[in-house]
């Protein structure tokens, strides 16, 4: 049973162009492909947003996620400036389930960052997804699912959230 979903922000939800300052100030926000419609396929599940983004404190990424209408998908927002953590230090994701109420068990993390997202997701006890767009042969043996596109997720969050296959490589 999944009690909640974790997204890692840049990369994963939001296109992280790089630009300098706070993503809510660039000229350009927008959804990565997939994210949106895999959101609102996943709406039934809470589902959290945190970030390590270096300039952006959880108020900076509210707002950028207001400019693309993704605020509305997430009912917690956690940065690693105001957690006091930094992934992939395990600390920081069970701060999230400590502040959430949530057992690491019972949640997902969604990340495209292996080191940050998933390593450290996964040795804090949450099972991982890593969204990996690219293609390689490399082995990512921390990640319970690789998937190369977002709208890819749902299917597999609902086979675990049915009981199905742990492992799954897309």
């Amino acid at each position: 049973m999944i009690d909640m979903l974790v997204f890692d922000w840049g990369g994963t939800v939001m296109t992280d162009s790089g630009e300098p300052g706070p993503m809510f100030l660039w000229e350009k926000v927008s959804w990565v492909p997939g994210a949106e419609k895999a959101l609102e396929q996943l709406r039934r599940f809470p589902c959290c947003i945190a970030t390590n983004a270096g300039v952006s404190d959880t108020q900076a990424m509210i707002k950028a996620l207001k400019r693309v209408g993704a605020y509305k998908c997430f009912q917690f927002f956690f940065s690693s400036k105001d957690l006091g953590y930094v992934k992939p230090d395990p600390r920081f994701f069970r701060m999230i389930c400590r502040e959430t109420r949530m057992q690491p068990a019972g949640c997902v993390m969604i990340g495209n960052d292996y080191g940050k997202d998933i390593c450290g997701a996964k040795e804090a006890g949450m099972r991982t997804v890593f969204y990996y767009p690219g293609l390689t042969t490399e082995d990512f043996p921390m990640a319970d699912a690789v998937i190369r596109r977002m709208d890819e997720l749902p299917a597999i969050i609902l086979r675990w959230d049915e009981g199905g296959n742990q492992h799954i490589i897309v």
